[in-house]
Order: structure tokens, then C-alpha cells, then sequence
């Protein structure tokens, strides 16, 4: 148990059975009335965030998050197969486990699975990740307005927005957690 003066960002909790990562807090103190905290936590397994508050030395458990390197081989069916890069054992994944990542796992791609209680309940993908372009429309000569952006299939399937210049078989650094371009690479 710990006191909810000491959240801090990125600290893990368990309250009503559900497991969550602290976004955001602050400590305040009105001018009458007992202190409080104010957090903003995001629930691990849905990726839902929620706003509580708590009265000012109130203590809440804290969830002890393991956190293991492992390969993805392959997905069959909706679930994605997982090994483990120590003892070589295998685990999978679900679809709605796994969120956003799908769209950005890579065959034999090392990634973080999170643990909790034996469990898994969350994925750790790396910042940026380097993805092919599948297809995009050509870009023309001249057609250079500043920040101009077209569309463009990556080897995973998902669609994002690229400067004009990018090309077909290109490689390109995309950002995992907002899904944009970043540069070629």
C-alpha cells in the first residue's frame, strides 16, 4: 500500500480490481477544505483513462508490473504468438490484448509483454519503428507546398500520412505511440 502523495507518472496501481498506470497528477491544496490529488490513470488491459480524485493521505495498492523481453514470431487467427527470449517459452495474445500493436509487430521483433501476477496484460512497443511503403500515389515535380502530405500503405497494412517526396519500396521511421511519420530511414 501507498500513500497517494506519492504517486508519481508511469507508477502502476490496482483499484477495484482493475490495474492502472498513473498519466498525470496534482497535489491540491484549497484555501478551505482538506487537501486532495487529483490523477489522471490509464487502465492497462482497455488502454480506457479514467479521472480520479483522492482525499490527501489516502493509501491505495500499488501493482508490482513485470516487465519481459519477448520475440514475436506470427499471428494465426487474431491471436499473436510470442516467445520468450530466455527460456524459449511460447505465449500468445489476443487481438484486443495487444491494442494499437498490431499494427506496427514485425516478424522476429523484440517487444516488451507486461506481466501482472503471471498474467499478461499489456504490450511495451519500442518509440519509433522502421516500416516499408507498400504504396503511394507518385509525387510530381513542383508540387512542393510546404507540408504537403500524401497517403501511404506500409508493409503492415496501416495507413499514414508521408511528405510528397516518400516513394514506393522506401523505408520509413514511424512513431508508434501517435501513428505519425517521423523521417526515412
Amino acid at each position: 500500500m501507498i500513500s497517494v502523495n506519492d504517486l508519481r507518472t508511469g507508477l502502476t496501481v490496482e483499484l477495484e480490481g482493475e490495474i492502472y498506470s498513473v498519466v498525470d497528477f496534482l497535489h491540491v491544496k484549497p484555501g478551505k477544505g482538506a487537501a486532495f490529488v487529483r490523477t489522471k490513470l490509464k487502465n492497462i488491459r482497455t488502454g480506457a483513462t479514467v479521472e480520479r480524485t483522492f482525499r490527501a493521505g489516502e493509501r491505495i495498492s500499488r501493482a508490482h508490473i513485470e516487465l519481459k523481453q519477448m520475440q514475436y514470431l506470427y499471428s494465426s487467427e487474431g491471436e499473436y504468438f510470442f516467445m520468450d527470449m530466455e527460456t524459449y517459452d511460447q505465449i500468445s495474445l489476443g487481438a484486443d490484448d495487444l491494442g494499437d500493436a498490431p499494427k506496427y509487430l514485425l516478424e522476429n521483433m523484440t517487444i516488451g509483454i507486461q506481466f501482472y501476477q503471471g498474467q499478461a496484460v499489456g504490450v511495451e512497443l519500442p518509440t519509433t519503428v522502421v516500416l516499408e511503403v507498400t504504396q503511394t500515389e507518385p509525387g510530381f515535380r513542383g508540387d512542393t507546398a510546404q507540408g504537403a502530405t500524401k497517403p501511404a500503405t506500409l508493409q503492415t497494412g496501416i495507413t499514414i500520412q508521408v511528405p510528397l517526396f516518400v516513394e514506393q519500396g522506401e523505408m520509413v521511421k514511424v512513431d508508434t505511440r501517435t501513428g505519425e511519420y517521423l523521417s526515412r530511414a
